[in-house]
């Protein structure tokens, strides 16, 4: 989903090159011997054919949908269901990837899960830094950028109105660093406790059956946090996002419509005819 949003340039370059980007994302944190490495490479292979076959077509519905509503005004609630309909398509995907990353989990060793850790170390560290070593103003003004540049993306360039909408809900959207640092530390900390589990750290390895259990509940973990503070805060954030979004959009000319109902056939070509290949 991230690649369709990306810019309709780099669209299919990005998505036929997604298995070795893949590929060296992981290998970065994992430093995955020879053999670990083939077998991952061809797993995804074989899953970037299966999504390709499958899944790129309901995508570009979902992309021509966006267009039809596009034209009219629109509502927290219809943002926030958009917003569930692209996490729905997640859950086939980790169906089909789950055997590989079984496979994977099951074959790293010690030194390699304590290699991630120093990956999350340094990762966290940049955080920090960002987010959490900054006053709220210059936070604020990092996330307004980023909201401006997805925004221009779509609609073009925003005038002062459509900007003043953009900061009034950033700064009203309750963003708490000291939250979110909680938690990213939290699902590390699951993750890697299940992967020392599954390298066999003591005791009996675990079976395939257990390890894919096991790997579930982390995502599930990952998707519905433990900590019903920070669900309720994830929720309100999510549903002030959507307000935000809405608002900016019923406040968007019939130009700036027209130019992200472009945008988003774009992205929908894109998805068709990297389905035919």
């Amino acid at each position: 989903m991230a690649l369709l949003l990306a810019g309709c340039s780099a669209v299919k370059l990005a998505y036929n090159n997604l298995p070795d980007i893949t590929y060296w994302w992981i290998d970065g944190y994992a430093d995955l011997g020879e053999v670990q490495s083939v077998q991952l490479r061809n797993e995804l292979a074989r899953l970037q054919a299966w999504h390709r076959a499958n899944e790129l077509s309901p995508i570009a519905e979902l992309l021509q949908q966006i267009q039809r509503d596009a034209r009219s005004d629109t509502s927290a609630e219809a943002v926030c269901r958009f917003y569930d309909q692209l996490r729905t398509r997640l859950e086939p995907l980790r169906l089909q990837a789950e055997p590989a990353a079984v496979t994977l989990a099951m074959s790293l060793t010690q030194a390699q899960v304590r290699h991630i850790e120093k990956r999350f170390e340094k990762g966290n560290a940049q955080w920090r830094r960002e987010w959490l070593e900054v006053d709220p103003a210059q936070r604020l003004e990092k996330q307004l950028k980023a909201a401006l540049d997805r925004a221009e993306q779509f609609y073009g360039t925003l005038d002062e109105r459509q900007r003043a909408v953009l900061q009034a809900g950033l700064a009203g959207s309750g963003f708490d660093p000291q939250r979110s640092v909680r938690e990213r530390l939290r699902r590390q900390q699951d993750l890697l406790q299940v992967l020392r589990t599954l390298g066999g750290s003591g005791g009996a390895r675990p079976s395939a059956t257990q390890a894919g259990a096991a790997l579930q509940g982390v995502l599930q973990r990952f998707l519905q946090s433990p900590d019903p503070d920070y669900r309720s805060y994830a929720q309100a954030m999510t549903l002030q996002a959507c307000r935000t979004w809405a608002r900016l959009h019923n406040g968007t000319s019939a130009e700036q419509r027209e130019r992200a109902i472009a945008r988003v056939a774009a992205y929908e070509r894109d998805a068709r005819e990297l389905a035919r290949q």
